[in-house]
């Protein structure tokens, strides 16, 4: 079937090799495609494509989960539910044994690693898997996950980046340590509470670091994980390269899962607005070249996505800019508005 490029989805598949007006390869027959490759196609402004009839019983089975998100979501859910439960059991052994035991580590995180390794919509996965329910461990697989997703995106090599979302999985394993009353308070805290709910950090370093002697990195991580760009965190107001790299990771996807979650005393924010935050911590607080990465690899999740603009028109992102990442491309109706061109048009929300 032919169609046009604004019309393709996640998952169509490629019939003939596609050339742009100046003969120049594209894409090739065969190409599964991702939002990457509808980008790619935009780019080079070709308008209709040959893809594969969308009957389902004819697609492979590694492209039924890229039509549909959820169509992934049995796979995943139940290794996702798993890793919380086991990062559960972990912060209930450090609380009473003080230590972890690095093959239950392994046990509770390693089935969902696997699934890291496929390329997923990770705006949505997170989203659908998220509930209000056990925010801390929740947390903390969700930092794992991500601090993986980022650090391939930072070059890192396969090994490195499962041993970086190890360290993002146990990087607040400290809480352990703090009590109940404090770590599920609803209202806000006394300077007293917020005091003790910093030593985490330093709790976190000491229960790691007497977990796994051979690894003393994930310790590291876990201790300067709020440390700050501009020497504004804690524990010991480090500041720019004397800040672990990989603490530097952990830091960014934190603050983006915390933000992104909805608590008890928060309600969870539109994933633009979020995005737009860690932009404005990039200056000063954030590592700028960990969070713009971060925020380049995120933002193509919106292609295809629905959104209103601040003038109360809805459309859908068709393709985003590579510098410029709150001006996308947006389809309303027939007409394409470039936000790069037009700067009176804001965003006003991103509907997931």
């Amino acid at each position: 079937m032919r169609v046009h490029v604004t019309d393709l989805i996640e998952g169509d598949l490629l019939l003939k090799d596609t050339f742009n007006s100046y003969g120049l390869h594209v894409l090739s027959k065969g190409t599964v495609l991702h939002n990457k490759d509808i980008s790619k196609l935009l780019q080079h402004h070709i308008d209709y494509v040959d893809i594969q009839d969308r009957n389902l019983d004819s697609i492979p089975d590694r492209t039924l989960e890229s039509i549909v998100s959820p169509k992934w979501l049995p796979t995943v859910q139940p290794d996702y539910e798993n890793a919380v439960k086991g990062f559960q059991q972990l912060f209930s052994k450090a609380t009473n044994e003080g230590v972890i035991n690095e093959e239950e580590v392994e046990a509770a995180f390693q089935p969902l690693l696997k699934n890291f390794q496929m390329e997923r919509d990770v705006v949505s996965m997170l989203l659908l898997l998220n509930t209000t329910d056990d925010y801390t461990y929740q947390h903390s697989v969700q930092v794992g996950m991500l601090s993986y997703y980022l650090s391939t995106w930072l070059d890192y090599s396969a090994e490195e980046a499962l041993q970086i979302g190890k360290a993002g999985f146990l990087h607040d394993i400290g809480k352990s340590r703090i009590p109940d009353s404090i770590l599920n308070k609803p209202s806000k805290l006394t300077d007293e509470e917020f005091a003790e709910i910093k030593n985490h950090a330093q709790y976190g370093h000491d229960i790691i670091l007497e977990s796994f002697a051979d690894e003393p990195f994930l310790a590291v991580s876990a201790l300067q994980h709020h440390e700050r760009n501009d020497g504004s965190g804690y524990p010991h107001g480090l500041d720019g390269d004397s800040i672990h790299p990989v603490a530097k990771i952990i830091s960014v996807v934190d603050i983006y899962s915390a933000m992104i979650s909805e608590r008890v005393y928060q309600k969870k924010r539109d994933l633009l607005y979020v995005l737009k935050e860690l932009y404005k911590l990039s200056f000063a607080e954030l590592d700028a070249h960990t969070t713009h990465t971060f925020i380049k690899h995120m933002i193509p999740n919106f292609i295809g996505k629905k959104t209103i603009l601040e003038s109360g028109e809805t459309g859908v992102i068709i393709m985003t800019h590579p510098t410029e990442f709150f001006r996308p491309l947006i389809q309303i109706g027939e007409r394409f508005i470039d936000l790069t061109v037009e700067r009176e048009y804001e965003i006003k929300e991103v509907l997931i």
